[in-house]
């Protein structure tokens, strides 16, 4: 067994070169090598998604991308590729590819976040919980009850300094990474009470909305040693007012228009289209009060999605009501009930409480990164107490999709987005 651990302990000399040019066209694009200073020696990356695949960090330097005749992010702008001795205040157990590309996607959802202070918290490239709120610590406190569960071992990125409230939650919890543009006075003391948590200070991190509108050089590599290269996607949506009402949509001579959502329901709606920025499609996303309720991801069906989110929410909520009244996680419960009948009853009343508050979802609101090609979808959320969909429209079955909402009791709000949202 201490041989099965070692392979995560040891660093994986990468051998990749040190200089990476890019020619495109009449575009020249070099990128450097990252590594730091370490224990007294040079490290680059830990290992890649695996701890048996050598990889390597490299920084865009120099070069102006004229590709597509588009405006791209340039040299000086990176965050996470930009990382520093100076800012990798502890290194923990040394970072590897996926802290690395936790924090990065954390940075592609709060980048569209940057009004409010705002909490996201990832694992396996997929966020956990995201919040935002007045404070930086009710949205961290919020995204980390979405799924305490998930959240363990997670990467958590804030986009305001972490100050001693936040950092005492933080500290009470097992997490692998913790990013912040800054830390308030005495905060880095505690946090260091996690040896092992990596510990980043980002300053791009207060500076998102500056590169939420310009793409940067989306490359995707094939099996076979081919390349897909892509614009990256830029979210339209930055105000309610870019919402498109769900009207016109028409069967037979009919037209059928949905509600328009209330400003709170918007401001939720708004909210999850940016967290789903980040999120592996097939997604559909529950929003109530400015954070996540629950996350359905990589799914290949739509209403097979929407079914998974809302077991989700289902056991997130059993779990947080048996976690807050016996200390125990739903599953140690669930455990401790087969052989004590104190046990039992407590089970029986948080389950029969999960299914009358439907998990959590009463109240929500919804957004799906494709269109609902199909009513069925919509049925399912509304049914779990939803009160506003967005999703991107486009379907021919639009028309279906709106009547649903409107024969809906009481009638569910809708909205268009106007782009698609896949994330592969």
């Amino acid at each position: 067994m201490s041989e099965l651990k070692d392979m995560y302990r040891t660093i994986v000399a990468d051998g990749f070169p040190d200089t990476m040019t890019i020619t495109l066209g009449d575009s020249v694009l070099t990128y450097h090598k990252r590594t730091w200073e370490m224990g007294g020696e040079v490290r680059g990356l830990r290992y890649g998604e695996n701890p048996d695949q050598p990889a390597a960090l490299y920084e865009f330097v120099e070069g102006e991308n004229k590709v597509a005749h588009l405006k791209w992010r340039s040299p000086k702008q990176g965050i996470v590729s930009a990382l520093t001795e100076e800012q990798m205040v502890q290194s923990g157990k040394h970072p590897g590819k996926t802290n690395l590309t936790d924090v990065d996607n954390a940075c592609n959802i709060l980048q569209y976040l940057s009004k409010k202070p705002a909490a996201a918290i990832l694992k396996h490239n997929n966020p956990c919980g995201a919040a935002w709120a007045d404070t930086l610590f009710d949205a961290l406190n919020n995204a980390f009850w979405c799924d305490r569960i998930a959240a363990f071992g997670g990467a958590v990125v804030v986009n305001r300094p972490l100050d001693m409230k936040c950092a005492e939650l933080i500290a009470s919890q097992y997490f692998e990474v913790v990013a912040a543009p800054s830390f308030e006075e005495g905060v880095v003391d505690v946090l260091k009470g996690r040896k092992n948590l990596r510990i980043f200070e980002l300053p791009g991190l207060a500076h998102l909305d500056e590169l939420k509108g310009i793409p940067m050089l989306d490359f995707k590599s094939l099996t076979d040693g081919g390349i897909i290269m892509q614009k990256s996607f830029v979210n339209r949506i930055n105000s309610v007012d870019d919402f498109i009402p769900a009207t016109g949509a028409k069967k037979d001579g009919a037209v059928f228009t949905a509600r328009k959502p209330t400003e709170k329901e918007a401001e939720d709606l708004l909210f999850a289209w940016a967290v789903e920025a980040g999120v592996t499609s097939n997604s559909v996303i529950f929003v109530r009060d400015g954070a996540t309720v629950a996350i359905g991801t990589g799914e290949q069906d739509r209403v097979g999605c929407a079914e998974l989110a809302i077991h989700k929410a289902y056991t997130k909520h059993a779990d947080v009501l048996s976690f807050r009244r016996t200390g125990l996680s739903l599953y140690e419960l669930q455990q401790k009930a087969l052989a004590d009948a104190e046990a039992a009853a407590i089970l029986e009343e948080i389950n029969r409480k999960t299914r009358e508050e439907k998990g959590g979802l009463i109240g929500s609101v919804v957004v799906s990164d494709g269109f609902f090609p199909f009513r069925d979808g919509v049925d399912v959320v509304m049914a779990q107490g939803v009160t506003a969909i967005a999703h991107p429209g486009g379907s021919i079955r639009d028309w279906e999709v709106v009547q649903a909402c409107n024969e809906h009791e009481p009638q569910v709000a809708m909205v268009y987005t106007g782009q698609r949202s896949f994330k592969h």
